[in-house]
């Protein structure tokens, strides 16, 4: 893409102050219908040094609402960003739908600068071209409109303008020694751009190259593509809305895949623990925790145990018992209900990423984004296609974790329909429990067969060498403790932490 750019282009004055007044109108008129049709919109500055992204990024919000859009500069990473997988400050940035974010500079700054650093070595790359192509998919699947623009000029245009920077008291911080660097090894840093632009160029969120040399000719060009873009987004919006296309409950009931049996089935819920035998075990297994705790703490090693099941079935208990010997410090217990407004306005697996624990520390999930494909695929709280999509969203969020180092378990809390009828009638009869039961609970053992195939398949799809389902027969709550403590201090000890 780069060898073929033609960095003489040029408009005139003229030419300029004849094109810039429509565009100009359009664009301000399309971020009002965006904001009307609740479309969220990134656009992404990247390209050379000097290329001018800050002065085209000025140029291009001076004609936007300001209350509608956000600007991130993207530089080397914080302590905080360090302790956390890569992407994850670009997820907790990621707009509201009907709002525009805008970064000088990108995720893209990982296959980009930093490798041209030697930070990031062969297999480190393909790993976050890997997790980059899956992020934009995700932010595009989800009707996120992604605009990526890469600003070029050439190597003697570069080394002009920074000497032009350097001269000038007000501007020569802007130069950095890493800048001059990339200059010097112009050609090197060519072809690894080259390459970002080849690997990361998909239908959706292609790339589009801008000729930077002359400012008059990047701005409009930059312009024709933003509107082009958001143009066509509205149109798809305005379609689907006249074609009436409205979320409607996902026929669940219908197993439409042989899922090659029930893995929930093989679970013998007969094993139990006698009450001596229980405290004798989670005494010795609580002091193992504690000790482990200290020394994930130590090492920077972060945890993160997701925790699902059947409404009664033991995930708080369990839970419970596992933070007990833990310092309050650091852990966190995220539980997790209904999405808020503003949690709706983004990625379903945005409020997820922004509780991802930073090194050294272990994020508890008391249920979790799976509820994309059990709850919400249940409830047509999503499109068929939203979930059946989410298997391959969320196995691509963890393996993004499992890579950065997070040690990631899942349990599933099984219990048979009679257990929790059991548990129900018993929380009704407690008046310190009755809280516990609502008559929504009621309401989805209607619907217990529709879950098991979801969670089946769920199951199925989702449990990873990184982050493996482990199942919990839980008709017995002492062993079902037991084994989930168990379970966490066997993978930590086998770490050898």
């Amino acid at each position: 893409m780069l060898e073929k750019v033609d960095f003489a282009k040029k408009l005139d004055k003229e030419e300029f102050k004849e094109k810039m007044p429509e565009l100009e109108r359009k664009i301000a008129g399309l971020q009002r219908r965006c904001r009307e049709l609740k479309i969220p919109v990134m656009i992404v500055f990247e390209g050379f040094d000097a290329a001018g992204k800050g002065l085209q990024i000025g140029r291009l919000i001076r004609n936007l609402d300001p209350r509608g859009f956000e600007v991130f500069p993207i530089k080397e990473e914080t302590e905080e960003e360090q302790m956390h997988p890569f992407l994850w400050r670009f997820w907790t940035k990621t707009p509201e739908k009907g709002r525009f974010a805008i970064f000088d500079g990108s995720w893209c700054r990982k296959v980009l600068i930093e490798r041209f650093d030697g930070k990031v070595k062969g297999f480190e790359a393909a790993e976050a071209y890997g997790a980059i192509r899956a992020f934009e998919k995700q932010l595009t699947d989800d009707k996120m409109v992604l605009i990526k623009l890469f600003l070029a000029i050439d190597q003697q245009e570069q080394k002009k303008r920074m000497k032009r920077l350097q001269k000038q008291k007000e501007t020569a911080w802007r130069v950095e020694k890493g800048d001059l660097e990339r200059n010097r090894r112009y050609e090197d840093y060519l072809s690894i751009a080259e390459e970002l632009l080849r690997k990361t160029n998909s239908d959706d969120a292609p790339w589009t190259v801008i000729e930077a040399t002359d400012e008059r000719f990047a701005e409009v060009k930059i312009y024709r593509t933003v509107v082009a873009a958001l143009e066509e987004a509205v149109r798809r919006a305005e379609k689907e809305i006249l074609q009436n296309q409205e979320l409607r409950p996902s026929e669940t009931s219908r197993q439409t895949e042989d899922l090659h049996g029930s893995i929930l089935a093989q679970a013998d819920l007969s094993k139990q623990l006698e009450r001596k035998e229980y405290k004798k075990r989670l005494k010795k297994l609580q002091k193992k925790m504690e000790r482990l705790h200290g020394e994930l703490y130590r090492k920077r090693i972060p945890v993160v145990l997701c925790f699902e099941g059947w409404d009664a079935a033991g995930k708080g208990g369990a839970i419970k018992r596992l933070t007990e010997c833990m310092d309050p410090r650091g852990y966190v217990v995220h539980p997790t209900a209904a999405p808020d407004e503003t949690e709706k306005a983004h990625h379903y697996l945005w409020r997820f990423w922004r509780s991802m624990p930073k090194d050294g520390h272990i994020a508890i999930f008391d249920r979790t984004w799976y509820g994309r494909v059990l709850v919400e695929r249940i409830e047509g709280f999503c499109t068929e296609a939203e979930w059946k999509r989410a298997y391959q969203e969320i196995n691509d969020m963890e393996k993004n974790l499992a890579d950065h180092g997070v040690v990631i378990l899942k349990f599933w809390m099984q219990i048979d329909k009679e257990e929790q009828k059991r548990r129900f009638e018993r929380r009704q009869e407690d008046p310190e429990k009755q809280w516990k039961i609502t008559e929504e609970d009621w309401r989805n053992r209607e619907k217990w067969d529709q879950y098991e195939t979801a969670v089946n398949e769920m199951l199925l799809r989702t449990s990873t060498d990184d982050a493996p389902w482990i199942v919990v027969e839980g008709n017995d709550k002492y062993y079902a403790r037991i084994k989930v403590l168990e379970t966490v201090v066997n993978v930590l000890e086998k770490m050898k932490i």
